[in-house]
């Protein structure tokens, strides 16, 4: 059985949680956690970490790039930065006014 929920920013999950969401054994999280690879959080032990969406969103991409490309798993957290920092760059430049005057 499955279920399904929405998760907000304020929703923590546990390692435990966020690797079933992912789909992957908790041990493929934490390898990624003691490389630096998953950032959020920075927990003092890995069985009290505490994950919001932002980390749910950045897992599920490092596992998508890894298993599609057969990337390590340094060069897919490597494309997912570049990938955060594009859509970052869009947002900023879609805040940009379309009316500008060329001299």
């Amino acid at each position: 059985m499955t279920f399904a929920c929405t998760l907000t920013d304020e929703t923590p999950l546990s390692l435990v949680e966020l690797a079933s969401a992912c789909h992957v054994e908790p041990a493929w999280i934490a390898e990624r956690m003691m490389a630096g690879l998953i950032i959020e959080p920075i927990p003092d032990r890995l069985d009290n970490a505490v994950f919001g969406s932002r980390a749910l969103h950045r897992t599920r991409s490092l596992l998508r790039i890894e298993r599609d490309f057969d990337a390590n798993p340094e060069l897919a957290a490597l494309v997912v930065d570049l990938l955060d920092e594009v859509t970052r760059l869009r947002r900023q430049l879609g805040e940009i006014p379309h009316s500008i005057d060329i001299l």
